[in-house]
């Protein structure tokens, strides 16, 4: 256990998938670790550079002194440059040293939570040097990770863990910005109401309800008459939610009624992870 209770959750969560990927990659092959992912640009290995590098930042780590190539063309603004050095920087790491690394990485990982001594509250460095509280931090690699997984086990055909803890936490961060993208982004209407109905290993019912000035919020009670209802499952929602596919790719699996026009427009801006 954690000194604090409320950063137990998260750190489990991370745990669970990151011992998860150390097992999917440690028997791969050298080919294997090039097969593109469905994060634009990144193959297998640059995932496992991602993770790697995020949690050696977790720890404290200098960032790298590395120049990256003007013509990655999926690397579109300071954020992205941000997260690219450290995966740059391993693209010619070979298999054994990428498992070795991460397997190392893992261990002081493991160690640094088992004797974590600072509050929830604690403001620690963040990405292009912001300021984060650690809980948030804890929180965001746990979702991390776990999308992350899910990645991998696409592209390796390994499916599995759509119900792992991270799931629970990557579903929650999605569906606290669910009424900014209904409302603000997709332009709900006034007095409108978009109901979510999500079925597979992670199954819930959500309604985002749109107040006279335009304001969303959600709860988990059904709608009468809504302006839109999605009916689709639980790795689809991940897949859109998280960027990793275009809505026409996966329309056969979405049930729409309602609004046409409306459906789109909240479908076109659902992705909302960079």
């Amino acid at each position: 256990m954690t000194v604090h209770p409320s950063l137990q959750t998260y750190a489990d969560a991370w745990n669970h998938s990151v011992e998860a990927i150390s097992e999917l990659v440690q028997p791969l092959v050298e080919g294997e670790w090039n097969r593109p992912t469905p994060c634009p640009g990144w193959s297998v290995r640059d995932i496992v550079s991602h993770i790697i590098g995020m949690e050696c930042e977790m720890l404290g780590d200098p960032r790298p002194i590395h120049s990256l190539p003007r013509d990655l063309y999926h690397v579109r603004s300071e954020f992205a440059r941000y997260m690219e050095m450290q995966v740059d920087v391993r693209r010619h790491h070979t298999g054994p040293e990428m498992t070795a690394e991460l397997e190392y990485t893992i261990i002081r990982r493991n160690r640094q939570i088992r004797n974590e001594n600072r509050t929830p509250d604690t403001l620690m460095r963040a990405p292009l040097g912001a300021e984060q509280t650690l809980e948030l931090a804890y929180r965001m690699r746990a979702a991390d990770v776990w999308l992350h997984e899910q990645d991998l086990r696409t592209v390796l055909g390994r499916p599995g863990n759509l119900d792992a803890p991270g799931a629970h936490i990557v579903r929650d961060n999605f569906l606290t910005v669910l009424p900014k993208v209904v409302a603000r982004d997709a332009g709900a209407p006034p007095r409108s109401t978009v109901v979510f109905d999500v079925s597979g290993p992670l199954e819930f019912l959500r309604t985002v309800r749109i107040d006279a000035e335009g304001r969303g919020t959600i709860d988990g009670a059904p709608a009468l008459g809504p302006a839109v209802s999605f009916a689709l499952d639980w790795e689809t929602y991940v897949r859109l939610a998280a960027g990793r596919v275009k809505p026409a790719a996966v329309a056969d699996r979405i049930k729409v009624e309602g609004d046409a026009d409306l459906a789109a427009a909240i479908l076109d801006r659902f992705a909302v992870t960079p």
